[in-house]
């Protein structure tokens, strides 16, 4: 796998979307003067880039569109740190203890034609994070959390138009209603628990406001997302 990836980055060459630094995708440097979001989220949703900004919207779209799957470690890298820093207040004022990290599916076509979800992508590179920092040698490495990652509780039965193609917001809220579903063998996994949404982009909320609904439906105690940009 190693030799695959080495010539895989001599055919496709990295370049970090910003600089063209050579050997990544998004530099630290660059993605460090990314600003924050400027609009308003819901207090419950967290997102840490602007959406709008040149370098923030094309390595997302590299990311959902066309395999750049290593824009995921990337980007959970800082999505990490956002979680650690929202959980020290919840765990202590809100008893957010034991999340399940959910991640927004897609529908079964849509999987099909990309062949992988982004949303997943970063729930499986914060439990690396966080499985290197609980198993750390180094003290100040340590401080993972008790979290966790279920892909198939939260499912999308039927595909939906992009809610980036609708601009009008309520047009956005009925596309997205009754789009998302619990596994009927999965309710007993979420019931009186901690949730942790995880998307790459929010835009007006609906798709995480309306996922939140089907799982506090399903007796999740808490919800709660983390996106990469707004």
């Amino acid at each position: 796998m190693n030799l695959w990836n080495t010539i895989l980055d001599i055919v496709f060459p990295k370049n970090c979307v910003a600089c063209g630094k050579s050997g990544i995708d998004l530099c630290a440097t660059c993605l460090s003067g990314c600003p924050p979001p400027e609009r308003e989220n819901a207090k419950w949703i967290f997102s840490l880039y602007d959406y709008r900004h040149k370098s923030i919207k094309k390595a997302l779209w590299l990311l959902k569109y066309k395999n750049k799957k290593k824009l995921a470690g990337i980007f959970a890298e800082a999505l990490y740190g956002r979680i650690l820093e929202e959980l020290s207040d919840l765990v202590v004022m809100e008893n957010f203890n034991n999340a399940i990290l959910i991640p927004i599916p897609l529908s079964k076509k849509r999987y099909r034609e990309r062949g992988y979800n982004q949303a997943e992508l970063l729930c499986e590179e914060l439990i690396k994070i966080n499985n290197l920092r609980c198993l750390s040698a180094d003290v100040a490495m340590r401080g993972g959390v008790d979290i966790k990652s279920e892909n198939n509780i939260l499912i999308k039965p039927e595909d939906t138009k992009h809610q980036a193609h609708i601009e009008n917001r309520l047009e956005r809220l009925r596309n997205i209603v009754g789009s998302f579903a619990i596994k009927k063998e999965s309710v007993d996994k979420i019931k009186n628990k901690n949730i942790i949404l995880i998307d790459d982009i929010t835009t007006t909320g609906a798709t995480l406001n309306e996922a939140k609904k089907i799982l506090k439906q399903s007796g999740a105690r808490k919800v709660i997302a983390f996106t990469v940009a707004h």
